[in-house]
């Protein structure tokens, strides 16, 4: 009997190692398992939020005002009309620029009008704006082009306007008194703001490019045949290689420049001949 007991007693031990090894070994298989299904390939940390990384900054770009981006786009129709119509370039685009806003104005924008010219007999497109009285009539057109022919058409065939025709072509300072004269405008400071604008953006060289005009200017010792610009107040060399259709290159090799800073008062040749 005792010895039925005892193997009943180490049957029962060695079935419960048994149960423990299988077990054990079923867990690390799942532990195991478990490990390669999550493992992951590690963050590198290196290059997320380095503290000693500072933003990165978009490169400055310089840019032109908007009367230099307006008389880039619009001398060259300036001085064919000064060809054809015998009328300054510098005076069309001077009063561009001032009865637009630089191409930016309501009449411009909508309606093509750069120089604020009313129906009159115009029997064409119109558009209706608040000047000296309430929702004035405006000729309106298909281009600016246009604007700028008829401007120079409404001038050429009025007889109020005949005695500009007998100042020289290049008389830009006579010209703006006589527009104002003649009642082009009703503003007294209107022949100060044309020869302002005239004078601040150089808009005489493009008369002389018409009547072929040139200018002597001293360049340190080099004496330099061509269009020269007094540097004022704001002007930058992208600036005036916008104005002038060149490159900021080209203006330092002309002038001797070691540096793109400019001095107000100095004269700078832009063109040679």
């Amino acid at each position: 009997m005792k010895r039925i007991v005892v193997l009943i007693c180490m049957a029962l031990i060695v079935f419960s190692c048994g149960s423990k090894k299988r077990a054990a070994s079923k867990s690390s298989k799942k532990r195991h398992k478990t490990e390669r299904v999550v493992k992951r390939q590690p963050v590198k940390l290196a290059t997320i939020n380095k503290p000693n990384n500072e933003p990165v900054k978009p490169p400055v770009v310089a840019s032109s005002s908007p009367i230099d981006d307006y008389i880039a786009l619009y001398s060259d129709i300036a001085q064919d009309e000064m060809r054809l119509y015998h009328i300054p370039a510098s005076i069309t685009l001077a009063q561009g620029i001032l009865e637009s806003s630089s191409g930016r104005g309501r009449l411009s924008v909508e309606a093509n009008n750069h120089f604020g010219i009313k129906c009159h007999e115009w029997t064409g497109a119109r558009i209706y704006h608040d000047d000296d009285s309430d929702q004035e009539c405006f000729r309106k057109y298909n281009d600016a082009k246009y604007s700028y022919r008829d401007h120079s058409l409404f001038l050429k065939e009025r007889k109020r306007y005949y005695k500009l025709f007998e100042l020289e072509i290049d008389d830009y300072k006579g010209w703006a008194r006589g527009l104002k004269d003649a009642g082009y405008a009703t503003d007294r400071k209107y022949p100060d703001k044309l020869i302002s604008l005239i004078e601040r953006y150089n808009l005489h060289q493009y008369d002389d490019i018409v009547t072929g005009n040139k200018r002597v200017v001293n360049v340190d010792t080099n004496q330099a045949t061509g269009l020269s610009h007094r540097v004022l107040k704001g002007d930058t060399l992208y600036s005036l290689s916008k104005r002038y259709n060149t490159s900021v290159d080209d203006l330092k090799k002309i002038n001797n420049l070691s540096s793109n800073s400019l001095n107000i008062g100095d004269l700078l040749v832009v063109k040679l001949k």
